[in-house]
């Protein structure tokens, strides 16, 4: 039998054989993807995390959810994101680790070079919040004056150690802008003034004892029970330059510890920390 009388029967036994046998994996079933061995196994119902995942930095959102996936926490805050950037992240999630966060955003600005998608049409920008809990009472507000970029913040409620939770998530203004983060703060410590138990994450792009975050600091406290608003505070850098810019702040709620842990997949460290949501009394026993 001639080659090209040949190819059309080989196609046609290797089809039959597919559905004979079926496709190597089931479909539907998920990717399970590999983590690091001290990686948390399930989900921590108490634990909220912060990242600044930088933008544009090229990186990939597997990767970074695999750095989500690692310290599975119950609520995690992102900002620098990209709505797709986003959308892929919680697909990796739940498709390689089976973890099927809820997702809200509080984009501010559309902006093709960061986003990327069409110049008539680009991709919006700013913050998220991912939970494995309904999310409630969306607020996304833009601040009246972003410094060198539209900037704001974003607050949901949603559930955090078994209780319901205002968490508020923002990205202040760049550095060397201290006047326009000290009205950020201004806006939002009204806003977080409401509540008598509240969360508040980001990037602050300031340090401790810079004086704009005073209106935070006589509303709530650092996660870290050392850190404290003045040089002598004992406060764990977050970013590559040695500074800390990233908070999780508490009000009505106690910690039971927290971590910084270096990433290669930002400028920005992810800073987690396990929660007691039940009492405003400080604790002291260490994360796992």
């Amino acid at each position: 039998m001639s080659g090209s009388r040949m190819r059309p029967l080989v196609g046609a036994l290797i089809v039959a054989c597919m559905v004979l046998v079926g496709p190597s994996a089931p479909v539907g079933v998920p990717f399970s993807g590999s983590l690091p061995v001290e990686a948390t196994p399930d989900v921590v119902a108490n634990r909220v995390m912060t990242w600044n995942i930088c933008n544009p930095c090229e990186e990939s959102n597997g990767d970074r959810a695999a750095e989500i996936a690692t310290y599975a926490p119950q609520v995690i805050g992102l900002q620098e994101a990209c709505v797709r950037d986003v959308e892929r992240i919680v697909d990796h999630l739940e498709s390689r680790y089976g973890l099927v966060y809820q997702v809200t955003y509080g984009t501010v600005l559309r902006n093709w070079g960061r986003c990327g998608g069409l110049p008539w049409r680009p991709g919006a920008y700013g913050q998220a919040v991912l939970s494995m809990a309904p999310m409630t009472d969306l607020v996304s507000a833009e601040y009246s004056d972003g410094g060198s970029e539209d900037r704001g913040y974003m607050a949901v409620t949603t559930t955090v150690d078994g209780r319901p939770v205002r968490i508020f998530n923002t990205h202040l203004a760049e550095r060397r802008q201290e006047a326009v983060r000290a009205d950020q703060i201004g806006a939002l410590a009204a806003e977080v003034a409401q509540h008598d138990r509240a969360i508040v994450i980001g990037d602050f792009n300031a340090v401790p004892n810079a004086p704009e975050l005073a209106g935070m600091w006589t509303l709530a406290a650092d996660v870290d029970p050392r850190c404290r608003p003045s040089p002598s505070g004992d406060c764990r850098p977050t970013t590559d330059w040695q500074s800390k810019f990233d908070y999780i702040f508490l009000r009505g709620i106690a910690p039971r510890g927290h971590r910084v842990r270096p990433t290669p997949y930002s400028d920005h460290h992810l800073l987690y920390a396990d929660l007691d949501t039940r009492t405003g009394e400080r604790s002291q026993s260490p994360v796992a």
